[in-house]
């Protein structure tokens, strides 16, 4: 599985795969849940079976993807990097020939196992990037995301209004030309020399979330993390039932609403970021980041009007960059050698918050699904998101005048 020695790994090679991934993810996005809900009957028996198949996946991931960034930091990301597109791939093709519940969280299941692709494409990032450099190129890998949800969920929600299972077969079929990619183009970001023997008792990801959290003056940002990441992954777990329940949207509509989240990411974290960072630097950007997604998350909870929705997508030009200015925190406080690990980590703990969120989200969608869809309760789940949102704000913010506080006395 060597790349040919000529390819000197650069970020153009890591952007394009990480943007045929994105695509290939979006494209199912919009349509997941009427799959399911194809095998279920009515709006409360749909929403406890989404939370199964939602849960199935960060359970997995949850334990696959400390194993797998190890590993990387064993090996090298590009054969890991194989691994989850080829799992991408076929768990896509069986979710469009599966005929019941159970075998969507089966291939659920194998796919969080397999697939650490985002974690492992920030170690690829953190191997060839300067620490000083790193948080403007995860913002760039953020814009590839945004990218990749410009152009996934629109096609899938336009597959996806004729039959729901033609977006997973496009979505395999961009899974298998990204591992095509990956084998004869990507080369690999990791040097022999900066490898580590792989260790099975820093792998689990118990010791891997320890691991985190002891990395020198970014330890209390775990908590920031996975409170913004739990607040993220409730938004994304109930978005489409929420917006169906509230605005009667189907696939399509659902497709061009994450259409214009994509637009305002690629703006935020392909243009605005590099400059922001200059200005602001990434602790303060990290700030304004999370205090607009906090608000953007009432505005979600309080629109009436779909029209609403989009204005409240608009003005939250800044959410998205809270997350490359934190990871970018992070990764310069790890090791060159530990960066797999790192990033697994924050990709376990993602994938542990992943789990928590359709639990929380879908039950908190449920207890006012047979309200009014004109009614203020509907936003009770967009509302704890704010609240969530809100409290790895003042964290944050803790934290970073403490060390402000501790520097300027030293």
């Amino acid at each position: 599985m060597s790349p040919s020695p000529q390819r000197t790994p650069a970020m153009g090679f890591i952007m394009a795969a990480v943007l045929i991934d994105m695509i290939s993810i979006g494209l199912m996005v919009p349509v997941l849940p009427h799959i399911v809900g194809a095998f279920t009957h009515g709006n409360d028996e749909q929403a406890s079976a989404l939370l199964l198949v939602m849960a199935a996946f960060g359970v997995a991931n949850f334990f696959g993807s400390p194993v797998l960034g190890a590993l990387s930091d064993r090996f090298g990301r590009r054969p890991v990097l194989l691994v989850g597109f080829a799992g991408l791939a076929l768990s896509f093709f069986v979710t469009a020939m599966a005929t019941a519940l159970w075998v969507l969280v089966a291939v659920r299941l194998f796919t969080g196992a397999m697939q650490a692709n985002i974690a492992i494409a920030n170690a690829y990032v953190a191997d060839i990037t300067p620490a000083e450099d790193r948080a403007r190129r995860f913002g760039q890998l953020g814009a590839m995301f945004g990218i990749g949800f410009i152009l996934g969920p629109v096609v899938g929600g336009w597959l996806g209004h004729y039959d729901v299972r033609w977006p997973f077969v496009a979505a395999g079929c961009m899974a298998l030309l990204n591992w095509c990619y990956g084998f004869f183009v990507l080369p690999e970001s990791l040097p022999p020399q900066r490898r580590r023997p792989f260790e099975w008792r820093r792998a689990n990801p118990v010791s891997a979330l320890r691991g985190l959290a002891a990395l020198k003056g970014v330890g209390p940002l775990v908590a920031v993390i996975a409170l913004s990441s739990l607040a993220q992954f409730m938004l994304h777990m109930t978005w489409v039932l929420y917006t169906k329940f509230r605005f009667g949207w189907g696939p399509l509509e659902v497709s061009w609403s994450l259409f214009a989240v994509g637009v305002v990411s690629v703006i935020s974290q392909g243009v605005l970021l590099r400059p922001l960072l200059a200005r602001f630097g990434p602790q303060r950007l990290a700030l304004i980041g999370m205090g607009s997604a906090a608000l953007a998350y009432v505005g979600f909870g309080l629109a009436t009007q779909p029209w609403m929705m989009y204005a409240v997508i608009a003005l939250n030009l800044l959410g998205g960059v809270a997350s490359a200015a934190v990871q970018g925190i992070i990764s310069n406080a790890a090791s060159a050698d530990r960066q797999g690990q790192a990033m697994g980590a924050v990709s376990s703990l993602n994938s542990l918050t992943a789990v928590l969120a359709p639990v929380i989200g879908l039950t908190l969608l449920g207890w006012v699904s047979h309200l009014h869809a004109a009614d203020p309760r509907m936003g009770l789940p967009l509302f704890a998101c704010a609240a969530l949102q809100g409290a790895g704000l003042i964290l944050a913010y803790r934290f970073f005048h403490r060390q402000r506080a501790a520097l300027q006395a030293a």
